[in-house]
């Protein structure tokens, strides 16, 4: 399959706020901001400011690499729960809202509620501005660490239609951590899922943070959803770059932006630039 094309961003209106249609353009290169544990999660944390300035300063490397836009994930917070208490809610909203008030228009702002909580994504990113939120389990039923997760799309539309009817639905199809409870076929799965479910765009990833994803799975939910937006989620590297970047819309990366591939360390400036250039094989 060859490069995808630009996609005519007008089939998401008005659903979908500029920001987000920014990521149509060209194979989009999306930034994840690994934050510390939140304030009130399982491990200690460093307290919110240095949060905040955490992510404030990954934000800009993503920026500056030329990332297309990032998501700021409470990934500090496992073990997770499905759903998330209140205080993380508002601590996502206030680091979304701090990076959007430092980025401007540089990036595209999205929000991960960890486990699977798309109404506290969708909250913190009508609260903050920021243009899409990631769903791990939008449809379907997945059997988790966390147990079993029961994807409620219904719930999830009719809450955007109240707090952010801008904001972009991004879902997983077969998210990574997780396996379906009942055998499945994958393209009718991709096809329920944007458009029973009503997703913008689709992610695909392989079996954990940092696993490849199967690039055949990816041209078989874009064969199956033609008209919609498909990125790899999981296992993007310097050296597959390429080959994703004729396979799918974009990437979500975040393994492989931090210095030495380790989330403990800082996001690289210099790796962020690399991998912008490979997926858009420039």
């Amino acid at each position: 399959m060859g490069r995808p094309g630009r996609y005519d961003a007008g089939l998401l209106e008005p659903l979908v706020s500029a920001p987000f249609a920014s990521l149509t353009d060209h194979v989009a290169l999306v930034g994840v901001l690994h934050l510390p544990p939140l304030p009130g999660s399982p491990r200690p944390g460093p307290g919110m400011q240095a949060v905040i300035d955490h992510a404030l300063r990954d934000a800009e490397v993503l920026a500056e690499g030329g990332a297309d836009g990032l998501i700021v994930e409470n990934l500090g917070d496992a073990p997770f729960d499905i759903t998330v208490e209140p205080h993380v809610t508002a601590a996502l909203a206030v680091v979304a809202h701090a990076v959007r008030q430092r980025s401007g228009d540089a990036v595209a702002v999205g929000v991960n509620a960890l486990r699977n909580d798309p109404l506290a994504a969708l909250g913190a990113a009508s609260a903050s501005g920021a243009s899409f939120v990631r769903v791990n389990v939008h449809v379907g039923t997945m059997v988790t660490d966390q147990g079993v997760i029961e994807g409620r799309p219904r719930a999830s539309l009719l809450y955007r239609q109240r707090v952010g009817p801008d904001v972009a639905v991004i879902a997983d199809v077969l998210v990574k951590h997780a396996a379906p409870l009942v055998d499945y076929d994958l393209a009718q799965l991709a096809r329920d899922t944007a458009r029973r479910g009503g997703a913008d765009a689709l992610v695909v990833t392989g079996s954990g943070t940092g696993r490849p994803t199967d690039l055949g799975r990816v041209r078989a939910v874009r064969e199956a959803v033609p008209e919609t937006r498909v990125w790899v989620g999981s296992g993007t590297t310097l050296e597959t770059a390429r080959e994703v970047g004729r396979t799918a819309h974009g990437a979500i990366v975040g393994t492989a932006l931090h210095r030495d591939a380790d989330l403990r360390a800082p996001l690289d400036v210099e790796r962020v630039r690399a991998m912008a250039g490979a997926l858009r094989n420039d």
